[in-house]
């Protein structure tokens, strides 16, 4: 994969975003010692490319009820009798589910998924999960304590 065509302003518009995507561009221009309205131009210009999906908001999972977090490898039927498309779409409708990701190895995906409690998650994965079609078998592992979670992507290979 090509280095992004990126300069050193431009990863420090993006490092900075990374971590308080709230700023304004005031704020922005000054981290990044960039006056207003470059700095405002090149931000447009990482949105319009790609650079920047989007912003969000990281809410705490544990303060609105959701204590269990887990990692669940999931592995599918044969493939090529598996309507792939709607499997995705059935995975995607579970709200539970905030990643999925398909792998290598003995297991075809691994979700991460978020709930209330291990009842909550006895029914997600008995009556919910495996009673999608083409799921075969489900492996889980539950998060007992995050040394971290959704760090900031590296951008030292940006010059």
């Amino acid at each position: 994969m090509p280095i992004p065509n990126l300069d050193s302003s431009d990863r420090r518009i993006l490092q900075q975003l990374q971590h308080d995507g709230r700023l304004t561009n005031l704020e922005l221009a000054a981290r990044v010692g960039l006056s207003p309205s470059p700095c405002l131009r090149r931000v447009r210009a990482l949105e319009e490319n790609g650079y920047i999906s989007g912003y969000t908001v990281r809410l705490n999972r544990q303060q609105l009820g959701l204590s269990v977090m887990a990692f669940v490898l999931v592995k599918i039927e044969r493939h090529a009798q598996i309507d792939m498309p709607g499997m995705r779409q059935a995975i995607l409708a579970l709200p539970e589910v905030i990643a999925c990701h398909v792998t290598s190895g003995d297991f075809d995906l691994l979700l991460r998924v978020i709930l209330q409690d291990l009842d909550a998650y006895r029914d997600f994965a008995l009556d919910r999960l495996l009673g999608i079609q083409g799921i075969r078998d489900i492996r889980t592992s539950f998060v007992i304590d995050s040394v971290t979670d959704d760090r900031p992507l590296p951008l030292n290979h940006i010059r």
